[in-house]
Parts: C-alpha cells; structure tokens; sequence
C-alpha cells in the first residue's frame, strides 16, 4: 500500500493543475520552503498502511533551512523553534522523556506519525503566504482519505486552525484530540496539560497497537542516534 492511489485521484483534479502550476511560478520566483525534493517528505516517510497518528501543522517554517517536508520538524543542526520546544516540555511533562538537543522527528515519522502541515510551502520570512493557493483542498482530502482507513488512528489538532478539520473526520473507530496550539502565544491556553501523547499510547495499546517512542535522542557526530 503507497500514497499512490491517492495522489493518482487528486492530480486529475483541476485545482491540482492549478496548484502545481503555482506551486513551480513561486519556486522560480521566490525563495520558498522546503526544498523542492521535500515537498511531499510526511508522505514519502510514512506511508498509508503505517499511519497510526496525525498531527496537523499550519504552514512551513518559513526561516532559512528549517522546513523540510515535516510539520513541527527541523534537521538537526537547526535550532529547536519555540513550538517544538513547548511540545517536548508537554512530553517531559507526561512521559518524562529527556528533552534532546534537536528537533528533527524523523523517528516519529518513520513510527507511524503522519506530521502534515495543511499548507506544504510558504515564502521566505512570509508566514502564511502560501495559504489559499490550493493546498488546502490536498490536504483536506489526504485527512478524508485517512479517515477511511478500517483501524485505529489518532488525530492531534492543536489549535482553531487544526481543529476545523474535525468536520472531515467521522469514523468511529478514530480518536480525536484537540487543544491549544504549542504556539508561546496559546501553549499555556491548554496545550501544556493536554495528556494528548500518552493519551495517543493509551488509545493504540488499548487497540492491540504498539504505543509510540516519543523520546527523539541526542544528535552524536551530525547523525541521528537512532537511525
């Protein structure tokens, strides 16, 4: 099972045509995160048959060399943004995971964790540039597509934004999670306290589901300890 089907259905859709057309004017005419190569990186590390958790971003970092493909996510010589910082105190909080010197959760992903942002590209130094452009409706029905996998799968919305995407999600056997975004504006509006990542464990143990391992290791000689 691959994304393969998926994106087969969507590309013979005219907003995609129009999408992507706009998607190759920004990458020639602007700076715009991720790289090319890793536009579809949350998809490539994470196929269908694997998802068991969702978590949904907004758009990109739009800094230099953050983006790469994953919502939340930078490689790991790139400084932890304040969001991922607010998530791995959550974690501390709940798990008592260590806190580690980087921010890169390739091992999330490659575990079954689906980091989407629900805009794929941004300018440089533009937030929200991007958003309106079509990506939206991609991504809208990757999460429609999700919700009809038959097994268990956890929803994290953190956030307004995030949260309206409840209405594309009715399958009964999922869980949904919502809170405040990890943002330092709104991480203290309830984020912090949320209990979403043992939650996650508690709901895919109770479904005969392995939890995850949420603990991201140390960075040692430019490699990740894991891989």
């Amino acid at each position: 099972m691959s994304w393969d089907e998926f994106f087969e259905t969507e590309k013979k859709k005219d907003y995609f045509k129009v999408l992507m057309d706009n998607v190759d004017r920004e990458y020639r005419e602007h700076t715009v995160y991720p790289p090319r190569g890793e536009l579809f990186t949350a998809f490539e590390l994470t196929p269908p048959e694997s998802v068991r958790c969702v978590i949904l971003g907004q758009d990109p970092y739009h800094g230099k060399g953050q983006a790469h493909g994953l919502a939340f996510s930078v490689k790991p010589d790139i400084p932890v943004p304040k969001s991922l910082a607010n998530i791995y105190k959550e974690l501390h909080s709940e798990l008592g995971t260590k806190i580690p010197d980087n921010g890169c959760l390739l091992k999330w992903a490659c575990q079954g964790v689906l980091m989407l942002n629900t805009v794929l590209t941004v300018r440089e130094h533009e937030a929200g540039s991007h958003r309106g452009m079509g990506w939206e409706t991609f991504t809208d029905n990757a999460i429609r597509y999700i919700n009809t996998f038959d097994r268990p799968i956890v929803f994290m919305l953190w956030g307004a934004p995030a949260q309206s995407k409840m209405k594309l999600l009715d399958n009964p056997r999922h869980l949904i999670l919502t809170s405040a975004h990890p943002s330092p504006l709104s991480a203290y509006r309830g984020f912090f306290g949320c209990g979403h990542f043992a939650s996650c464990n508690e709901f895919l143990k109770a479904h005969g589901e392995s939890g995850i391992d949420w603990q991201i290791e140390d960075t040692k000689g430019g490699q990740l300890s894991f891989l």
